[in-house]
């Protein structure tokens, strides 16, 4: 059984403070007053709500640390310390149409000499509905509760489920999506579109799915997902290989097998 530290027992009650309030919402989201914020992206009372409550958590126990929010945009904390970002609930599209696949995601990022945001150093998500903790803090591996996790050991694409995104109505450039399906499709055993990239990559750490790819995804997003993966001993990078993934807002997870036959895949569709 893994030594929670301080920081990773914040995230856990924050997280499952908001969670308790999503899974109430869930309930009954035919009543929820839904707004527009964009073309076919959603927000809900029930976002909001969970967003003000991690707030609140995390500042109390935090108090110099800034925010990057989904919502609320970046909240500048003391110039030396960390910031929180955070995903009240990743896959809205899936909670308001009441499909039970969502996620709360919560990353810790300190800046660089430079001053500009860098390294991601823990991660949580949390999916409510199935009381599934997936954390990790950098060089302590990668954990579901109290169980250590790793990346699936194959090797083979034909073998291999793979989790993606599917551009829609407004997002993602379809022709290029397009190229890297039928690029990865005809070599793989299956590909899914679950509606939550924290969650895909939070299987990808366990095991669940071998690998994931996905382009024009926020920081808040993949924070955390990124350095799970990472800790269960996967590759992150951009399309091309590259160690920025959330600043080219392009990522594909695999293991080390499965990574390199996937990077082919990608970057040979993309050139």
């Amino acid at each position: 059984m893994p030594a929670r530290s301080a920081l990773i027992t914040v995230m856990d009650r924050a997280a499952r403070k908001a969670g308790r309030s999503l899974a109430r919402d869930f309930t009954e989201v035919e009543h929820l007053q839904v707004s527009k914020k964009g073309p076919a992206d959603f927000v809900s009372k029930a976002d909001m709500r969970a967003e003000r409550i991690l707030y609140d958590e995390l500042l109390a126990v935090r108090p110099g640390w800034g925010f990057l929010l989904e919502e609320a945009g970046v909240i500048e904390g003391e110039p030396d310390m960390p910031r929180w970002v955070v995903d009240p609930l990743d896959g809205t599209s899936n909670f308001l149409h009441g499909i039970p696949h969502f996620a709360i995601s919560i990353g810790v990022q300190h800046r660089n000499p430079d001053g500009s945001w860098g390294e991601i150093t823990a991660g949580m998500v949390y999916q409510p509905l199935t009381d599934e903790v997936f954390w990790a803090e950098k060089g302590g591996g990668a954990w579901l509760h109290d169980r250590r996790l790793q990346v699936s050991a194959r090797s083979q694409l034909g073998d291999s489920l793979i989790a993606t995104g599917i551009p829609f109505k407004g997002h993602g450039d379809l022709p290029r999506f397009d190229a890297i399906f039928n690029a990865v499709a005809p070599e793989v055993a299956g590909i899914r579109r679950f509606g939550s990239a924290a969650l895909d990559l939070s299987w990808v750490a366990a095991g669940r799915f071998d690998g994931f790819w996905e382009e024009h995804l926020n920081p808040w997003d993949v924070a955390a997902g990124i350095l799970i993966v990472r800790e269960a001993k996967g590759f992150v990078t951009d399309f091309r290989g590259g160690s920025q993934p959330i600043e080219r807002k392009e990522i594909l997870a695999a293991n080390d097998a499965l990574h390199s036959k996937l990077h082919k895949r990608v970057a040979g569709a993309i050139r």
